[in-house]
């Protein structure tokens, strides 16, 4: 049975709100999802909150009714709130009808089968959350297998980067490294590792990309280093019509993702 808050001191109303540092998302090992169709998503893809909170407007929509019983009957807990605790939670002033903290997968690379999927997406030292949530949802979207974040990246599971894969941080499989880790696991089964550059002639609509592909984007401002570029199999470019030398990081994995998918038609 939900129960009903309606102080802005209790406990799960501070956890909640916690969760917007990443601090709190490491020392409680859970994130934030925000919204109908993300918490839907992720239901629809196997996932439940741990804690799940609502509104009166909440509780009276069929598909949050839904969550919200799902969410209790597999041990979950739900709590009714006011519409000014909920936006205090949320940290926005219009905050989606439900709000979701679920528990963190873990993000070592042995969470990465490379045999289920022949693309996957590995970003290296990504600053912008919200370049690594519309990551995920492009990886979703091209049916890549997941994401391995190298180096030094944004949190995928703040709630930018999960407000920005619309529910895809819950279908694709997030892993952490460093190069010095993830090189030598590459390396140890097949792979083709394939770095976006400025540096090399080879047009990326004429290149060949071989399954497993593992596409490389680099960093927004500096790209990849030149130790990254030097160990990959084969280096692409996206020539530029007009004054821009480059793409969003987030609009050339895209665009990458989508052009290795079609090159495999045949």
């Amino acid at each position: 049975m939900p129960r009903v808050v309606t102080s802005f001191g209790n406990d799960t109303v501070k956890l909640i709100r916690s969760l917007r540092d990443k601090k709190a998302r490491r020392e409680s090992g859970l994130f934030l999802a925000e919204g109908l169709r993300i918490l839907t998503e992720a239901r629809d893809s196997g996932k439940l909150p741990e804690l799940i909170a609502y509104g009166p407007s909440g509780g009276a929509h069929p598909l949050a009714a839904e969550l919200i019983e799902a969410t209790e009957a597999a041990g979950g807990e739900a709590i009714e709130t006011t519409p000014d605790i909920l936006a205090k939670m949320s940290g926005k002033d219009n905050p989606g009808l439900v709000l979701g903290a679920y528990r963190q997968p873990p993000t070592d690379l042995t969470r990465i089968v490379r045999e289920t999927s022949p693309l996957w997406i590995v970003a290296q030292a990504l600053r912008d959350p919200g370049n690594i949530g519309t990551i995920l949802r492009t990886g979703d979207a091209t049916g890549a297998g997941g994401l391995i974040l190298i180096d030094d990246c944004a949190d995928p599971y703040s709630v930018e980067a999960v407000r920005a894969s619309m529910g895809a941080v819950f279908t694709q499989t997030i892993a952490t490294a460093r190069w010095e880790e993830f090189l030598p696991w590459l390396r140890a089964g097949p792979g083709q590792l394939v770095g976006t550059s400025l540096r090399t002639e080879t047009d990326y609509l004429e290149a060949r990309f071989e399954a497993p592909c593992f596409l490389l984007i680099g960093n927004e401002s500096q790209g990849l280093p030149a130790q990254y570029e030097a160990a990959c199999d084969l280096l692409v470019k996206m020539p530029m019509m007009g004054r821009a030398d480059s793409l969003n990081a987030a609009v050339a994995a895209a665009v990458m993702a989508f052009q290795v998918r079609a090159s495999w038609r045949g």
